[in-house]
């Protein structure tokens, strides 16, 4: 094989280095390559971003035949010393809310549901805690990853009492008295200060580091080498940091990508540029090599669940002949939230069907207006899409989910799926020959509204991330982008693998809405009985080629209720 300059710098080099690599420039074969180059009485260690990532690795290790590689993720490394040695019982769903006030007692005041929110705040300090690299819970101020106002306003009533419990939660885990988390477990690896006895220590996915994890890294004495790419880093809302920033090891390149072509380079390149509008961005230099014309697989990216999960309602529905799809992180990590709550949960809350609700903390709750506030003091994002979704389908959500499951194919039949649905933190390290992406990412003029206002908080490392989401999408594609017009960069041209998606018009998005109350629909109005005049406006509508969202303005309803009704005149399969 033949490599490039900057692969045969790495390949030759010496000494701690952290390399740069954009996406699809052929790391891990680099990598693989400098071990090779290593005498094979070296001990070296590979640390992988996770367990998939750690398989495929073995494999390609052991097919170069460099046995003396250990392959390991952090997690497994910190498993292996923390769990086994002292017979700790293993929590790896970690605890919901409601278990929490069970577990701690926790009390609340005058106020329905304040436990319940104390709970959550004391995962989330937890998890700041235990990703951190600090001793002692008291060196962090939980304060500084609380974003709204009235979260802000809840914790400050009532911080000290978050950390007592906080503190007593991580204690009750040391003890062994309940189980222990994943991020517990890698915690305290990382205060035993362990000693790994290799001669080189590959760091995959640097930029994406957990501190905990970084300061065991950097501790070693080892020869060190950091992989990731600084425009890659999408995780800092799991408290990750870029160790390609943070460290001062010679910096080389990997600026050549044999997975795309030219053109899409130029869109990446472009897109990043908007981090211009914060801060001064140098940008970065993308060379595209790639040259596929295949397009066998098709991909529909978005930012988040439910701009995912609201596109595929859409695309069935108006694509009927859609016999095989395929969710990345399977369909129903898309109904049920991190703390255990389901999209049916919050359906039966609308409908007032208490009996029905399965999850003990939407249980509690006697409306929509107690999730709505319980949202707003917690920033549960995923409670909050869900509500979303409810509110935009109601009732419908049971035969529109039933209609995508049905279709969902296993995961070993991934390769037959006509269209894969993924969020981009759900497909970072995959590829697609064709990719279509939502529009509920940041956009250009977005940003700039945002620089522009003096009253807005521009949270700097935040809205790079967002940028940074938009450029993993782009670069997951071999062949061919189609991105909505909203989306492009001011000035760039569509070419043969760019494509325009025309959008229609649309109230304008936030980087991260608190979801509110939808004062527009009448529900009432969504469910009035059909009748023949409605659906004759509705057939029209519909052979016109209008969307379900502009039939659903049209007469007045949801875009569940059009859905079935289509499907009920039988106007989808003529």
């Amino acid at each position: 094989m033949e490599f490039t300059k900057e692969q045969k710098d790495i390949i030759n080099s010496t000494g701690n280095i952290k390399i740069n690599a954009i996406a699809g420039s052929g790391k891990t074969t680099t990598v693989i390559e400098y071990a090779h180059a290593h005498p094979k009485n070296s001990k070296i260690l590979y640390l992988a971003f996770n367990k998939s990532v750690k398989l495929e690795a073995i494999k390609k290790f052991k097919e170069k035949g460099l046995h003396q590689v250990n392959v390991e993720t952090a997690h497994s490394l910190a498993y292996k010393s923390i769990v086994f040695k002292n017979n700790y019982k293993l929590k790896p769903q970690g605890y919901k809310t409601y278990e929490l006030v069970d577990l701690l007692q926790l009390k609340g005041n005058s106020e329905q549901l304040t436990e319940y929110v104390i709970a959550n705040h004391i995962n989330k300090f937890a998890a700041y805690f235990c990703n951190s690299d600090k001793q002692k819970v008291k060196d962090l101020n939980y304060l500084d990853i609380v974003a709204s106002k009235e979260s802000q306003t809840f914790v400050r009533s009532f911080y000290h009492y978050i950390e007592q419990q906080t503190r007593i939660l991580l204690a009750k885990m040391n003890k062994g008295e309940i189980g222990i988390t994943h991020d517990f477990y890698l915690k305290k690896y990382q205060l035993s200060n362990p000693v790994l006895n290799y001669d080189y220590i590959l760091f995959d996915e640097g930029q994406d580091a957990s501190p905990a994890m970084l300061d065991v890294f950097l501790r070693q004495k080892a020869t060190k080498v950091i992989v990731g790419d600084s425009h890659q880093q999408i995780y800092g809302w799991r408290h990750a940091v870029n160790s390609l920033e943070s460290t001062d090891f010679k910096t080389l390149q990997l600026s050549s990508s044999f997975r795309f072509s030219q053109n899409i380079a130029n869109l990446a390149m472009k897109t990043l540029e908007w981090k211009n509008i914060l801060t001064d961005f140098k940008g970065i230099p993308i060379k595209g090599l790639g040259h596929s014309k295949a397009k066998n697989s098709k991909a529909i990216l978005a930012r988040t669940n439910l701009g995912l999960l609201l596109n595929a309602i859409n695309f069935i529905t108006e694509n009927r002949f859609i016999k095989n799809i395929y969710f990345e992180g399977n369909i129903n990590s898309y109904t049920y939230a991190d703390d255990g709550a389901s999209l049916y949960d919050v359906l039966n809350l609308y409908n007032g069907k208490y009996d029905r609700i399965r999850d003990k903390l939407i249980k509690k709750m006697k409306s929509l207006s107690d999730l709505e506030e319980y949202i707003e003091k917690t920033e549960d994002m995923q409670l909050g899409l869900m509500l979303d979704i409810v509110r935009e389908y109601g009732n419908e959500i049971y035969g529109i989910i039933k209609e995508i499951k049905d279709k969902h194919i296993d995961n070993d039949d991934k390769d037959q799926a006509e269209v894969i649905f993924s969020t981009v933190h759900r497909c970072k390290g995959m590829e697609y020959d064709e990719i279509y992406i939502v529009n509920d990412f940041i956009t250009e003029d977005k940003l700039e509204k945002l620089k522009s206002d003096p009253k807005a908080p521009i949270d700097i490392p935040k809205l790079n991330e967002e940028i940074n989401l938009l450029y993993v999408a782009i670069t997951r594609a071999k062949n061919t982008v189609h991105i909505p017009e909203s989306l492009l960069p001011v000035g760039f041209k569509p070419n043969k693998h760019i494509h325009i998606i025309k959008e229609e018009p649309k109230e304008e998005a936030t980087v991260n809405p608190i979801f509110k109350k939808d004062k527009k629909r009448n529900p009432k109005r969504s469910h009035q009985p059909w009748t023949g005049r409605s659906d004759r406006k509705l057939t029209k509508l519909y052979y016109q080629d209008k969307s379900i969202a502009e039939i659903a303005t049209e007469l007045g309803r949801t875009k569940g209720a059009i859905i079935v009704r289509i499907r009920n005149l039988g106007l989808d399969d003529v």
